[in-house]
């Protein structure tokens, strides 16, 4: 077997092009397009992690709705020991194989723990595969308890402001940008000058994504399946929420994969609510099938519930939001869950109603 040093220079040097290539045109677009992330996930990732991301939304900002987030920060909000737990959690994700690393403006300080470790670690752009997010601004002040966490704006002046911050803390890293939560209602899919601009990135090479929330996701996605330019698809990646509770972006995911769209799942877990640390007993009872398949295969909840992601062949890249290195380790065992057609049929009832689901998300409080 090939040591990593010799993995990540194959990926530098042969088919695989770096995050922010220096190549304009369609022939260029085109070779990035082959070698991401397919080529780094071939070259770079041991089998096992090679389709696992780690998600800095609950490490980059003391505050967030993960059921029970404020226990595994201990109350710690100290932006070095932050960024020290943050460093922590991405060493662990490496060492395990994950290459794929996703951060937001509005995550914090997610998009600076995530340029001081590439840097303190010597990793090179191309090596792993950075995305970040644009749309959402950070308004919380470092306090889990305000009254405004973030603000939503996907104009084109966000745009522009976001994308420099962004550079300003990754660079030549960054692999995709990714409108934060693109919905109907905020028109930005039907806004010519920010597509006009994300048209003009992505001939840069530098990929163009979005990212969906609510229970109108698959009517978004479509409708970015159908935004071109010049004939060409803008959009390169989607990053969807798809667990066992909620199910109804499958079609439409399978659709964005079947037209070449990489898809990215996040809130696998459903922000812990697919976890032993689900608080509600009448929720809880709900779950007894998930305890119960856990245990018939000898695995915990979290692990079983990223698996049943992990399943979807439309999924190219499934994300852990952890929070610790436990948690991590705990998420990644999921590559040794059998999932079976058995198993699929057990945790079917398991599905909710798209608009209910998003009814209890949203009254999950940040802590």
């Amino acid at each position: 077997m090939l040591d990593q040093e010799s993995l990540i220079f194959e990926s530098r040097t042969g088919n695989c092009a770096p995050a922010m290539p220096r190549l304009a045109g369609r022939a260029a677009r085109e070779g990035v397009h082959d070698a991401w992330p397919s080529c780094i996930a071939r070259a770079v990732i041991p089998a096992g992690a090679r389709r696992f991301g780690l998600g800095l939304a609950a490490l980059g900002r003391p505050g967030y709705i993960t059921v029970e987030h404020a226990r595994d920060l201990a109350g710690n909000y100290e932006p070095d020991a932050m960024e020290r737990n943050t460093h922590s959690a991405l060493d662990a994700a490496y060492a395990a194989g994950v290459r794929y690393f996703d951060a937001a403006r509005s995550y914090g300080q997610a998009e600076d723990f995530l340029a001081s470790w590439l840097a303190a670690r010597g990793i090179a752009p191309g090596a792993v595969v950075v995305a970040s997010k644009w749309g959402y601004t950070y308004t919380a002040g470092w306090r889990v308890d305000a009254e405004r966490h973030e603000v939503k704006d996907h104009s084109l002046a966000t745009l522009r402001r976001q994308l420099a911050e962004t550079m300003t803390r990754l660079s030549a890293h960054l692999s995709l940008y990714q409108i934060h939560s693109a919905t109907l209602e905020s028109g930005v899919l039907d806004d010519a000058a920010v597509i006009d601009e994300l048209a003009r990135l992505k001939a840069t090479g530098l990929r163009i994504g979005l990212t969906l929330t609510g229970a109108s996701q698959a009517d978004v996605l479509r409708r970015a399946l159908e935004v071109t330019r010049d004939g060409e698809q803008v959009f390169d990646a989607v990053q969807a929420t798809w667990n066992l509770l909620e199910r109804g972006a499958d079609s439409a995911l399978e659709e964005a994969h079947g037209a070449g769209m990489r898809v990215i799942v996040k809130e696998a877990l459903a922000n812990g609510r697919l976890t032993e640390r689900t608080a509600s007993p009448a929720f809880a009872s709900r779950l007894g099938l998930l305890w119960e398949e856990a245990e018939r295969l000898d695995t915990s909840a979290d692990a079983l519930a990223l698996a049943a992601a992990l399943a979807r062949p439309w999924a190219d890249i499934v994300l852990s939001g952890a929070a610790t290195t436990a948690q991590l380790r705990s998420n990644l065992r999921a590559v040794e869950v059998p999932w079976t057609a058995e198993t699929e049929v057990r945790l079917q009832s398991l599905t909710m109603a798209s608009g209910e689901y998003w009814r209890e998300r949203s009254a999950l409080p940040w802590n």
